[in-house]
């Protein structure tokens, strides 16, 4: 294994190397809490992963509005519970063709590997094994065209820098500029007037900086927009660890049973990653959370059920096997405890059972 800092090694050295020796291998790295890998065959760049939320594959197809929200939510949904790959799932369905994917899988690599060029520091770790990528997405790339356009986006990203010395930078709305016809300009003018940085703008959209960058330089050039304050809330700088301590927060107030608290961290995750999955799922754990809770104030453990329906009319009711087993053992003399020891369910499905059936009247509480 190769490590180091790319203040001292830069990464235009580190690929020379792997292409010069057609190395075969994981080159990991490292910036604040975004983490990105290139995989290689033979010096020839394979593929690429990252953990930042711009570059992932659904946040592509949102972004490109070859897929809804809904839709992506709900295919990786499927994708957690079948252990199928996004990608494949989406073309079986037939959200998505072939030809869609393979084009999308390719922008999504090309633009993790591209804005790696854009990063002043970080660490990286050369490794000899080979690791599995995210998606099936053989990029096959001559890693000598890949520096040759990473050295060409370096050169423009400090043309921008002039523009807007940080990504922290605000901008402020100028006259009316004629022309802006491009969905693109229109949502980073919304943006801008928002008050959103550099930064928070290139999140909004699920665009690199360098792309964003290039859009408000278009709109300042047509005197749409002008650079304003630079602002410094460490948010928007390092999205991806902002996230993910929202979710470590989130996560430990739905146990606390702090569900307000619970609530507004997920809420903060979505305003930062409105595609964000765990956030989704988060909102949705904390409603069933707060329900349970309900539930279990209203049900004591101690409280005996009994069947409180006559017999004709409990014979007209339509019980579902699990409603059916629980129903089977009030007696009238166990209590809800004893019930819950009885049954092979999660104490929260039995729980749910004896409120449904409540709400149904076919049971009441002594």
């Amino acid at each position: 294994m190769f490590a180091g800092d790319l203040r001292t090694i830069d990464l235009i050295d580190l690929l020379t190397l792997i292409h010069a020796r057609k190395k075969t291998g994981t080159l990991g790295l490292q910036r604040r809490s975004t983490q990105k890998r290139l995989v290689f065959h033979g010096g020839r760049l394979h593929s690429s992963w990252s953990n930042d939320p711009r570059e992932t594959l659904g946040q592509v197809l949102v972004r490109d509005q070859l897929l809804t929200e809904q839709a992506l939510f709900e295919a990786l949904v499927r994708q957690e519970r079948e252990g199928r790959r996004l990608g494949a799932i989406l073309v079986s369905e037939g959200r998505l063709t072939e030809d869609q994917l393979t084009r999308a899988l390719r922008g999504k690599a090309e633009e993790i590997v591209y804005d790696l060029f854009l990063w002043s520091d970080g660490r990286f770790e050369l490794q000899d094994e080979e690791a599995a990528p995210e998606e099936p997405a053989n990029l096959d790339m001559d890693t000598a065209l890949v520096i040759q356009e990473g050295v060409h986006r370096r050169e423009e990203w400090q043309k921008l820098r002039d523009w807007f010395p940080t990504s922290e930078v605000t901008f402020h709305i100028q006259r009316a500029a004629y022309g802006i016809d491009e969905n693109p300009e229109r949502q980073v003018l919304g943006l801008a007037a928002a008050g959103k940085t550099l930064s928070a703008i290139s999140l909004e959209m699920r665009r690199s900086e360098f792309e964003t960058a290039l859009i408000l330089r278009g709109l300042c050039d047509r005197g749409a927009l002008a650079v304003g304050e630079t602002r410094q809330d460490g948010i928007e700088s390092d999205p991806v660890g902002a996230i993910e301590a929202l979710l470590r927060n989130a996560e430990e107030r739905l146990r606390e049973s702090r569900f307000t608290a619970a609530l507004e961290a997920y809420e903060q995750v979505l305003a930062l990653d409105r595609l964000s999955q765990a956030a989704k799922k988060g909102l949705i754990a904390v409603a069933e959370a707060k329900e349970q809770a309900r539930i279990r104030r209203r049900i004591s453990l101690k409280r005996v059920p009994f069947v409180s329906m006559g017999a004709l009319a409990l014979g007209r009711e339509a019980f579902d096997p699990q409603e059916g087993f629980v129903l089977s053992r009030v007696n009238g003399a166990w209590d809800i405890g004893s019930i819950l020891k009885l049954c092979p369910m999660a104490e929260e499905e039995v729980l749910l059972i004896f409120a449904r059936l409540l709400d149904r009247k076919v049971i009441d509480l002594s």
